[in-house]
């Protein structure tokens, strides 16, 4: 067989496909789109689901796709085995109602014998046990002999999930040949040896499960094939795993040459190997479609990764940071086919290594946690395992995976908790998914198949604000989420479906238009404005009298608030052009929110924006308004839209046709939105607030046209009360109010001099009332005049003054607990640990913290508890010692 590299073999495939009058469509992001059930895309049908469910309809009855990965179940796996990983490509094409078995069958035929010359020999097929029509096609169409086609039951080749779309399957598998075979007479298709695999998945989804558990047949049948890339690789190249995969391998020799290791040489070094290649893969098509590091959701998973390759790195003896140089490798690996690693390239390279340089600092402190508690179990000759909810705190704040919790203690002759841990871990999961299933209530998503059944809304909002049209349907608020109603009464909330509409359903992070549907009898006041699959919902709730089904209603979009958001809207656009001119090409869209009283816009930068870097983005922006640009909008192909100069946010999906709106030859992007007619009608812009989202993620939030007024006139005001108040001129403020902020520091620094003075008058008296125990002279006192440095000042002073001692001060300023210890060398010698005095010191006063063994201090919020604990600390000390 000829050996064909990875890239060959997925533009083989996609050619293929397109010949057969297949559509191509590019990889769908890894972050689902209106699918609440999924963290990560990880299946090449996963971005289709609506498309085989008839909820949406498809671009083309063909498709081809080769479909970006991420699978996590077996991350703890991975690398421990060359086979498991987190990222892989999916090869597939569909057919949406279109061909079936038969071309389906002899097509993958055809590209496995003839385009890319797999030995027949060499191949086999499984069909469902009762597909009769599958198992001739292979004998007797194709010609595969009765012996080289293996009837499988349910559990095999039968792919459903749960009640709905469903059919039996045919699964190619290629031959590796004896040497990978178990020896037996009888081994073949479904043996677990290693020498059967399979490379392709043939699903006939021709079935509709119903509740009671019988099948119905669909009318219109569809196909859903897949075919990993890096195992038909694995194939071709005639290598054992993925890891030996051309463009894989590139990758690991990379991570071999930075660490100084030859793969193969030794198991435990090849495990870190094969870890840091697959986390770096997934990290940098993570990064590059918009996932950010964090501790929630898809963002969680991408710092595991991360996290886990930085370890394994460390574990190398690579030092430094390093993930961020070798995304390089898999950016030059992948390019060709996903185009937009290369346009992301710095910014991929600034998230990883931002995350990088904090997990660095992270892991110092988790170390230091660990090691205190284990002086602490040994002091106290504690035996019991570390508790499952701090291995979790460890893993979950430090990063730290279990296993090496789990080495650490055993050095140490510890166990842990691990069923403790899991019980924290499925929680934390549980967490996420309320988190990712609550994103918008069951009963404003309605029921898929409820809306489906009703002819797609017609937008004529672009061109109207107010319109007629019959009432399709109503939805009305029930304890199980809706109920389809004939009519709904006043004060009932609902749902109303409408042929056609003026009403601006939510997207691309403009909010939905409010306004009301007024009929012959009734009126609903439309507080939001969503869509499903094309069906516009107006949601609001009956405000008088009764709505019908099948009325006709009058629908009047709110004008004021469209216009207001309209202004925030087109503002959006001049924004991210000016971003770019001030910070740089790196800077892209990763999310906004529009409506009618302000516009948030987030982007990608690494630091913080200086207040002059602001003042000129807002510079630009209102420049351009000034101008009075006209704002058009055309009608034309992705393609030709790009061409044009068009930005498109890289992890958005568009349709053959896209909307591009040009504000003069300052701004063309793509948008579905609504928009202002003229730039001037925008008026004014104002930056009110710069802020961090996200690691790498930067917020603006911007106020334009009455509402930037507004904010400015309530600025002036309090600007010209200040001045009233100082008596001087407006212009004179900001001089006069540093100057008293000046003068209240040289005030507040006298203060502080004087009670330090003051608090040393009074050291004789803490030594003279000291008492020794243990041939260590222990000192104890409360100073409330002083703060936190002025306290430890204090402390360190009254140490200076002790040949063997120990002294622990407390002062409640503004019922703020301070506490400050310290020891002598010498009393540090004889066993005192200052850091685990204070730290039980701390919780009588409800607080905590920590230190060295010679000085630590501590906070609390029971400032009431002070003479308490002082007087505590003889036998605080005195227990330490024993």
């Amino acid at each position: 067989m000829k050996k064909y590299g990875l890239n060959e073999l997925r533009e083989k495939y996609l050619a293929f496909f397109e010949s057969k009058e297949h559509l191509r469509l590019p990889s769908f992001s890894l972050i689902p789109k209106n699918d609440p059930s999924l963290l990560l895309i990880n299946a090449g049908m996963a971005p289709l689901k609506n498309y085989f469910m008839g909820i949406e309809t498809p671009p083309s009855k063909r498709v081809t796709t080769c479909q970006k990965c991420i699978r996590t179940p077996d991350i703890d796996n991975v690398g421990k085995t060359a086979r498991h990983g987190t990222f892989f490509e999916m090869l597939g094409n569909f057919s949406f109602g279109d061909y079936f078995k038969r071309e389906a069958i002899h097509w993958a035929w055809e590209f496995l014998t003839e385009v890319l010359e797999i030995p027949k020999e060499k191949l086999y097929a499984s069909v469902y046990l009762e597909d009769d029509e599958a198992y001739d096609i292979w004998t007797k169409e194709v010609g595969l002999p009765e012996e080289k086609v293996v009837r499988l039951g349910k559990d095999s080749n039968f792919w459903e999930l749960g009640t709905g779309p469903c059919g039996p399957c045919s699964e190619i598998h290629f031959d590796r040949g004896e040497k990978y075979g178990c020896g037996k007479e009888d081994c073949t298709i479904g043996c677990d040896c290693d020498r059967y695999i399979e490379i392709w998945n043939l699903v006939f989804t021709q079935f509709d499960k119903q509740p009671d558990g019988t099948y119905e047949k669909l009318p219109n049948p569809n196909i859903d094939t897949g075919m990993g890339l890096e195992r038909l690789a694995c194939v071709m190249q005639g290598v054992d795993n993925l890891f030996e995969v051309d463009t894989v391998r590139r990758i690991l020799d990379t991570v071999c040459k930075m660490a100084g290791k030859e793969y193969g040489k030794d198991y435990k070094n090849d495990v870190s190997i094969r870890v840091i290649t697959d986390h770096i893969r997934s990290t940098v098509m993570m990064v590059s479609d918009g996932v950010i590091p964090s501790n929630e959701g898809r963002g969680y998973v991408l710092r595991r990764l991360l996290r886990g390759a930085a370890r394994h790195g460390r574990m190398l003896g690579i030092e430094g940071i390093f993930l961020c140089d070798l995304a390089d490798t898999v950016v030059d690996e992948s390019k060709e086919a996903y185009p937009e690693l290369e346009t992301n390239r710095k910014y991929i390279k600034q998230i990883i290594q931002a995350e990088e340089e904090r997990f660095a600092s992270t892991i110092n402190q988790g170390l230091s946690m660990l090691e205190e508690i284990i002086n602490e179990k040994k002091a106290k000759n504690d035996k019991s395992p570390l508790s499952g909810e701090t291995a979790f705190k460890l893993h979950d704040t430090y990063g730290f995976p279990l296993s090496l919790t789990q080495d650490i203690m055993s050095e140490h002759g510890f166990d842990v908790d691990v069923d403790g841990f899991r019980k924290e871990m499925e929680a934390q999961k549980e967490k996420a998914r309320a988190a990712i299933m609550n994103r918008e209530s069951s009963w404003q998503m309605g029921d898929a198949k409820a809306l489906s059944k009703y002819p797609k809304t017609e937008f004529v909002g672009y061109e109207v604000d107010e319109c007629t049209s019959n009432i399709l349907a109503i939805f009305a608020k029930s304890d199980d989420g809706m109920d389809e109603v004939e009519q709904a009464d006043s004060g009932m909330s609902v749902i109303v479906l409408t042929g056609k509409t003026p009403f601006y359903a939510e997207s691309g992070g403009q909010e939905g238009d409010i306004g009301i549907i007024s009929t012959e009898t009734g009126l609903v006041k439309v507080l939001d404005t969503v869509k499903t699959n094309d069906r516009w919902r107006h949601i609001g709730v009956v405000e008088s009298g009764v709505v019908t089904k099948g009325q006709e209603g009058n629908l009047k979009v709110d004008v004021k608030n469209r216009r207001a958001t309209e202004r925030n809207h087109s503002c959006t656009h001049l924004l991210h052009k000016a971003l770019k001119m001030v910070l740089g090409d790196h800077v892209h869209q990763a999310g906004s929110s529009v409506n009618a009283k302000r516009l948030r816009f987030d982007f990608n930068h690494m630091k913080a924006l200086t207040k002059e870097e602001i003042q000129k983005i807002e510079d630009i922006v209102n420049s351009q308004i000034d101008k009075g640009m006209e704002v058009k909008t055309e009608i034309m192909s992705v393609d030709e839209a790009v061409k044009s100069g068009a930005e498109a946010l890289f992890d958005e999906k568009y349709g053959d046709s896209v909307r591009v709106v040009s504000m003069g030859d300052f701004s063309k992007e793509l948008c579905g939105g609504t928009h202002v007619k003229n730039t001037a009608s925008i008026g004014l812009a104002k930056i009110v607030h710069e802020g961090a989202v996200a690691a790498g993620i930067r917020r603006l939030e911007v106020y334009t046209g009455s509402g930037a007024r507004e904010y400015l006139v309530n600025n002036l005001n309090i600007l010209e009360n200040i001045s009233g108040t100082l008596k001087t001129a407006v212009h004179d403020t900001y001089a006069k109010v540093e100057s008293l902020v000046e003068e209240n520091k040289a005030l507040s620094r006298e203060v502080s001099e004087l009670k330090k003075k003051m608090a040393l008058g009074s050291t004789e008296d803490v030594l003279k009332n000291a008492k020794e125990i243990n041939g260590i002279t222990v000192a104890t006192g409360r100073f409330d005049m002083l703060d936190a440095n002025s306290l430890r000042d204090l402390a360190d002073s009254l140490r200076g003054k002790m040949e063997t001692g120990f002294v622990l001060l407390a002062s409640g300023l503004d019922e703020k607990v301070s506490i400050v210890c310290a020891a002598t060398k010498s009393a540090v010698q004889k066993g005192v640990d200052c850091g685990r005095i204070v730290k039980e010191a701390a919780s009588m006063c409800k607080g905590g913290g920590g230190g060295r063994k010679d000085m630590a201090q501590a906070g609390g919020k029971d400032a009431s508890a002070i003479d308490k604990m002082l007087a505590s600390v003889e036998d605080i000390f005195k227990k330490q010692l024993d």
